[in-house]
């Protein structure tokens, strides 16, 4: 979604929570100056995306022995 600055700020609750569930685009003077965004989108679709990749097969322990050491 795309609104003026001037509409952000008379409607600032309204986009505030509009932004839980999608981007909104603030544009001033016909260009794109800011972005109000969910800041734990991306780790919610990175999760989602994850889910069903582990085979069914495998224990917590060998998918623990998969990874790599964290240095």
């Amino acid at each position: 979604m795309t609104i003026t600055a001037t509409e952000l700020k008379a409607n600032l609750g309204k986009y505030l929570s509009l932004a839980a569930t999608e981007d909104v685009f603030i544009t001033q003077y016909g260009k794109v100056i800011a972005k109000l965004t969910n800041p734990f989108q991306n780790r919610v679709e990175m999760a989602e995306s994850l889910f069903g990749i582990l085979p069914q097969t495998m224990t917590l322990e060998e998918v623990k022995a998969e990874r790599p050491d964290k240095a």
